[in-house]
């Protein structure tokens, strides 16, 4: 709701508002649900079968910051290798 309310607002100023929506990302913060998602993986939680990495949500941000979306406003950057498909 916010992503967008803004979007709107500052559409006037040429400004973009995005969402950057991560998944399954391979941190420290992940240790302890590995094993557990990695099950999931192979077994077709995400159409993209791997775990996520911070350079993942890093290049999205990049893409955002270098203006490579100058025509959108007001969107969600799924960084999720497809979850958000639920094709499960």
């Amino acid at each position: 709701m916010m992503t967008s309310l803004f979007a709107v607002r500052l559409a006037e100023y040429e400004i973009g508002v995005y969402e950057i929506r991560p998944g399954l990302i391979k941190t420290d913060m992940t240790i302890p649900v590995r094993d557990k998602y990695n099950k999931l993986i192979s077994e077709g939680f995400t159409p993209i079968a791997r775990w996520g990495v911070p350079e993942d949500i890093g290049k999205a941000a990049v893409a955002l910051a270098k203006d490579y979306l100058p025509f959108s406003t007001g969107d969600i950057i799924n960084v999720d290798g497809g979850y958000h498909l639920r094709t499960f």
